[in-house]
């Protein structure tokens, strides 16, 4: 039999390898994100056509600059204030985070929201999630009190009812301890495994809480959030959109929807602003 080492070091070879793709220089991703560019920047007043702060929730692995330097400048260019946090900080990690227990993440999401709200006088926010970050907002919403303060969330291939990642971690149960070193050593991951402890609480007496507008974008493309469709969510006020029905042609994976597809930008746009959407088509890459 094999070792269970065999199945968690490719898994893990895999999520550092897509990670590693989105990390550029530092200095210059950090500029990017700076107060001088609008881009979290705390003294930004929301405008009448746009009055709910946009706060962008990255995924696993990622980072509050990395993930949002093609859609922060999307959406400030559009009038919106816009912010990002880090979450999910494991000791000795640096860089990469959406790491830890998800539930703790969502205290941080919380607190951070609140922070917004404080500084821009908003009431309510409207968030953006890539990956982890499009599911870990509905603990909040949920357990934490954020529907009080919460519009809009928007999902890009959000990990709604985990993964299975092609059926890899079907292999899991089979090597005695994987399970367990799985957790502790990244618990985010251990979280986002279908039918996890924290999932099917989660999930539990339905996908949605009352008086929050939902939205998913998901890419028949997707690698690492299979199958794609466990990204959809059931309930009132629940939109599911697939890339590929607004533009056949589009061909981005997992990593792609959230970092730099434009057709995806636009879209997001729609649902953060659904009194003046427009329609989403392959056009909409000149956006």
């Amino acid at each position: 039999m094999l070792h269970w080492k065999r199945v968690l070091r490719p898994l893990a070879a895999f999520l550092l390898a897509a990670a590693a793709v989105t990390v550029p220089s530092a200095a210059s991703a950090r500029a990017a994100a700076a107060p001088s560019s609008g881009w979290n920047d705390y003294t930004c007043v929301p405008s009448a056509a746009h009055p709910r702060p946009v706060v962008l929730v990255h995924g696993t692995l990622g980072n509050s600059v990395d993930n949002w330097l093609g859609l922060a400048p999307y959406l400030k260019h559009r009038g919106y204030c816009v912010y990002s946090l880090d979450y999910g900080q494991l000791p000795g990690v640096p860089f990469f985070h959406g790491l830890g227990p998800v539930e703790k993440s969502a205290e941080q999401l919380d607190a951070f929201v609140d922070k917004v709200l404080a500084a821009t006088g908003a009431d309510e926010a409207d968030l953006v999630g890539h990956s982890q970050g499009g599911m870990m907002p509905r603990h909040y919403l949920k357990f934490l009190g954020g529907a009080a303060e919460v519009n809009a969330l928007v999902g890009i291939a959000p990990s709604n009812h985990g993964t299975t990642l092609g059926g890899l971690t079907a292999l899991l149960p089979y090597f005695p301890g994987a399970e367990d070193l799985l957790s502790e050593a990244t618990p985010a991951l251990a979280d986002q495994v279908a039918g996890s402890d924290f999932l099917t609480r989660l999930n539990a007496g339905g996908d949605t809480v009352p008086g929050v507008r939902y939205t998913v974008i998901a890419t028949r493309y997707d690698q690492v959030v299979t199958p794609y469709r466990s990204s959809f969510l059931t309930g009132p006020n629940v939109r599911n959109v697939l890339l590929q029905d607004l533009c056949p042609v589009d061909l981005s994976e997992h990593l792609a929807v959230g970092l730099f597809d434009r057709i995806v930008f636009h879209e997001v746009a729609n649902a953060l602003d659904p009194a003046r959407a427009k329609p989403t088509t392959c056009a909409s890459v000149f956006s």
